[in-house]
């Protein structure tokens, strides 16, 4: 097959982690796969596995990118493109142009958070050909905008390689003494685009108070502020001054070795206040770190309370700060929920079965085609 893939974002996150590594199965399996990507992207880099001609670059200012949707249905006629999959909002429309304009190309589209569509998406996107939901909780909030038989979900997958034990102690040493944090400290970490939704704030408050007990805890937060001159970075960090944590906090803009990271910590968290899937706490799953969460839909369908993490309801620091407080006090406790998570991990969510399922709607639609 001969598959376009469209994403207009700008920075880095989950939601492009994913369409990096499916880019890279299928082009794995033998599809000839392009991307089209905006110009000013900082991401480009990381689609190093494909030839620098399957690379397109195209502008798409907003939802109703009519020209940017000639450009692409030009590309898509040249290379005689199959499928077009479109995974940021803004792109959904123009995609959808781009397949009635090519009139050959199939129109998919991927939803990756839990924002509800706009009611004109029923209309503007009559030619979908099948809309991806990465979770029950995306599938639901699909449901007013398109028919039944045009959603599908299919959960981020990831490649659940486990850190060997010497392998695992070695990175959690380097670690530390990279960042001159104790050895014997106990890291409580979260990961994710630092933002509001995203619950850093929580986070920190949640510090507050575990600091109160334990004097060897150390904190890392790890996410790019996109805020305006990063206002909400300086925010978190005023907040910390207040709690006196300054030398117990460390702030790392991202990881290149994510599932390092993780394995290094004592606690992952994942402080939310929505979150339409989670593929920190999926990395955190496969790297058997114990994980904390909130409540949030994502969490809950990765998740289970007691089995394989704790969960605090959401915007509740103190709660947050209990749970964490909970896995660092018992260790016993800990490694079986995070056994279990691995296990669940490898499971349920393999970067396997997710092109599996990719590459298997692929060929219904293309099937289906009148």
């Amino acid at each position: 097959m001969r598959i376009l893939q469209i994403s207009s974002a700008k920075t880095f996150g989950g939601g492009e982690r994913h369409l990096i590594d499916l880019c890279r199965g299928l082009k794995d399996r033998g599809h000839e796969v392009f991307v089209a990507l905006r110009p000013s992207n900082e991401w480009q880099n990381k689609f190093d596995f494909l030839p620098p001609e399957n690379i397109f670059h195209v502008s798409i200012r907003n939802a109703f990118g009519i020209f940017s949707a000639q450009k692409i249905a030009s590309f898509v006629n040249r290379r005689g493109i199959e499928i077009v999959h479109a995974h940021v909002a803004r792109d959904y429309i123009p995609a959808s142009l781009v397949c009635r304009i090519s009139k050959n190309a199939r129109f998919v589209l991927t939803r990756h958070v839990l924002f509800p569509m706009k009611s004109f998406h029923r209309l503007a996107l009559r030619n979908l050909a099948q809309a991806i939901a990465v979770s029950g909780a995306v599938e639901a909030s699909l449901r007013p905008i398109f028919p039944a038989d045009k959603i599908r979900i299919i959960s981020n997958g990831l490649d659940t390689g486990l850190l060997a034990g010497d392998e695992r102690r070695r990175r959690r040493e380097e670690f530390r003494f990279l960042h001159n944090i104790p050895f014997d400290a106990a890291v409580v970490g979260t990961v994710g685009e630092l933002k509001e939704l995203k619950g850093q704030r929580d986070f920190v408050l949640a510090a507050g108070e575990i600091a109160k007990n334990s004097e060897n805890a150390f904190f890392v937060v790890v996410g790019k502020d996109h805020s305006t001159n990063g206002q909400f970075r300086r925010e978190l960090k005023r907040m910390i001054r207040v709690f006196g944590l300054e030398k117990r906090f460390l702030f790392l803009d991202w990881a290149d070795d994510l599932p390092a990271l993780l394995a290094s910590f004592d606690v992952f968290v994942s402080p939310s206040h929505s979150e339409s899937f989670g593929l920190a706490i999926l990395e955190a799953m496969a790297q058997q770190t114990p994980i904390v969460a909130t409540a949030t839909g994502g969490a809950k369908e990765l998740l289970r309370h007691g089995e394989s993490a704790l969960i605090a309801p959401v915007a509740d620091p103190v709660a947050l700060a209990r749970a964490v407080e909970n896995l660092l006090t018992d260790d016993e406790k800990s490694a079986r929920l995070a056994q279990n998570a691995r296990h669940s991990a490898e499971e349920r969510f393999s970067l396997r079965e997710m092109i599996d399922k990719t590459e298997a709607l692929y060929r219904e639609v293309l099937q289906n085609r009148k």
